[in-house]
């Protein structure tokens, strides 16, 4: 079965993000202040009332979007931020007339940016996933687009891995499935286990009979905050760790480490946010997402994950692109 891409859809979301992010500088007059003086985060942060852990994210993107830059860590004005979204320029001033045409629309980020609490009374990844599993109509609707935006990646996973050395893997917060499916129809001699909340169960066992896979992919229901992972040669953590806070994302390292055999693998694989912070502006979008929903979580850079992995007694570390804005980050047990 040939999946074409999801260009489309993802062009269509990531411009509404992008939409909401510029709405949100509009609304705090993060181009009128660098008008008049450029600054670094602390300093801009001071002036237009803003705090919290969302900051960095929200100016590096504005970065990554083309409309600031960044050099030496301070902020200022493109050419076009200048001329355009001052409002002491009233010849060139659009900033009433993007306001006005996107309504409320950067309402809840601009409130994150300003008092530093996510929307909604959220309160963190673990509550999240504890409803949407409690819900079976949620939890096939989320299982569903975790497979639709998965699919793809687990074929280049399938690919870029040495699995002829290996004989299972883990795939934690499986979903579905869909990741350790495409990478079981291309390696026969593996065996793997979906470990995610025992909510996830059905849609699991449904998709992997679907492909006729039952006999070698199974499902764990477990709480990785709370048990450990089952013994094997590889762990996946896909779209895991930039769900929770730092100490937690450690932990998760550890915990994944000490369930492989010597000489094993942890995959990581995210949107990576680009090292210099001012190219991937997924990533960045993406960690904007969770400062809004999931508190505590945030999205990193490559070179932050290989820190972490390190840190967590990891060697042999290697950062790799995957495709579109994934990459991965591999570490040997």
């Amino acid at each position: 079965m040939t999946v074409i891409p999801p260009a489309l859809f993802n062009e269509l979301h990531w411009n509404y993000w992008k939409t909401k992010v510029f709405v949100s500088a509009m609304q705090l007059g993060v181009f009128t202040s660098l008008a008049e003086e450029a600054a670094d985060a602390e300093t801009l942060a001071d002036r237009l009332g803003m705090s919290g852990q969302a900051v960095p994210d929200f100016l590096d993107c504005l970065v990554a979007m083309g409309v600031l830059q960044r050099d030496a860590g301070v902020y200022a004005n493109t050419e076009e931020g200048s001329c355009y979204f001052d409002s002491h320029r009233p010849h060139s001033y659009l900033g009433e007339v993007m306001l006005a045409e996107a309504g409320r629309l950067g309402d809840d980020l601009t409130a994150v940016l300003r008092d530093g609490r996510s929307r909604d009374g959220a309160t963190g990844a673990g509550d999240f996933y504890d409803n949407t599993y409690a819900d079976p109509s949620r939890t096939r609707s989320f299982q569903r687009a975790m497979t639709a935006m998965s699919y793809e990646l687990g074929a280049v996973l399938a690919e870029r891995l040495p699995w002829e050395r290996y004989r299972s893997f883990v795939d934690v917060g499986c979903a579905e499935g869909a990741v350790g499916v495409r990478v079981l129809r291309v390696h026969p001699h593996l065996r793997g286990i979906g470990f995610d909340l025992p909510g996830a169960r059905a849609g699991f066992e449904r998709y992997v009979a679907a492909h006729g896979l039952a006999e070698r992919a199974v499902f764990m229901g477990g709480d990785f905050l709370r048990q450990s992972l089952p013994t094997t040669d590889v762990v996946i953590l896909g779209r895991v760790l930039h769900n929770w806070d730092l100490g937690t994302k450690l932990r998760l390292l550890r915990q994944a480490r000490a369930a492989l055999s010597p000489g094993g693998l942890v995959v990581v694989y995210e949107a990576l946010i680009d090292d210099d912070r001012k190219r991937n502006v997924v990533g960045l979008l993406l960690s904007l997402m969770m400062h809004l929903s999931l508190p505590g979580g945030f999205d990193y850079t490559a070179a932050d994950c290989s820190g972490w992995l390190s840190e967590t007694g990891f060697t042999d570390i290697r950062v790799e692109h995957l495709t579109g804005a994934e990459a991965m980050v591999v570490g040997c047990r």
